[in-house]
């Protein structure tokens, strides 16, 4: 299994200024070297581990920000492979390239499932349980996804339009959007691109079927014209 691991270097003041050092010195009761020696008032301490603090503070944002990226990317990859295996490209070639290509996506598949990458958000109550609420009105029209498709596909336009700063195509949900301005950034982001990975898995499943009552129809009127 893939993992990301973060070493601690030995002298791991990189990027603070030397504050590790300062720091070391302060605590063994040492002093600089030097001919000449001005003590360093409490405030010059403060303001140098105020910096140090700023500075690692966003190295710890630049490194959540590559890791919810590297989750996007993870959930980017199974999506693409899904639709390769599930194309119709993948339908018109022979039992046997059908068979090999599958073994190949499966393949790569596993691989991408290996890669363990998280990312957890920082929630109050209110937050939680509003991401609750967005979870379950998602999974509500989900579920509905095979009886109507035609009705589950508006009903997620509506829920995407209102995570979306872009004027909308269609209706809001009013009452979906209340509940995602409650949501943690992070969380409202995740559910955006949750709607946007919906909507896209359904126009595809619709290019589908499209093509294959096209295909149904071509074969009926060939039928017909050999019976001519």
């Amino acid at each position: 299994m893939a993992q990301a691991k973060v070493g601690n270097a030995k002298n791991s003041g990189g990027g603070c200024g030397g504050c590790g050092e300062a720091t070391q010195q302060a605590a063994a009761g040492q002093q600089p070297r030097g001919r000449f020696f001005r003590s360093t008032s409490m405030a010059d301490r403060s303001s140098r581990l105020l910096e140090c603090l700023d500075q690692l503070e966003r190295r710890v944002e630049a490194l959540r920000d590559a890791a919810a990226s590297m989750e996007q990317e993870k959930e980017t990859l199974l999506e693409m492979i899904h639709n390769i295996q599930n194309s119709q490209d993948m339908r018109n070639i022979s039992e046997g390239e059908r068979e090999e290509l599958n073994l190949t996506a499966k393949r790569l598949m596993g691989r991408t499932i290996t890669v363990e990458v998280s990312v957890e958000t920082i929630r109050n109550p209110q937050q939680q349980e509003s991401l609750l609420r967005a979870t379950q009105m998602i999974d509500e029209i989900v579920n509905k996804l095979l009886d109507d498709l035609e009705d589950s596909k508006n009903r997620l336009i509506s829920l995407y339009g209102a995570c979306t700063s872009e004027t909308p195509s269609g209706p809001v949900n009013q009452k979906f959007q209340s509940v995602v301005i409650g949501c943690a950034i992070e969380d409202q982001k995740k559910i955006k691109r949750r709607l946007e990975t919906l909507l896209r898995n359904i126009d595809n499943s619709e290019k589908s079927i499209l093509l294959l009552e096209n295909q149904r129809k071509t074969s009926r009127q060939l039928c017909n014209n050999g019976k001519d």
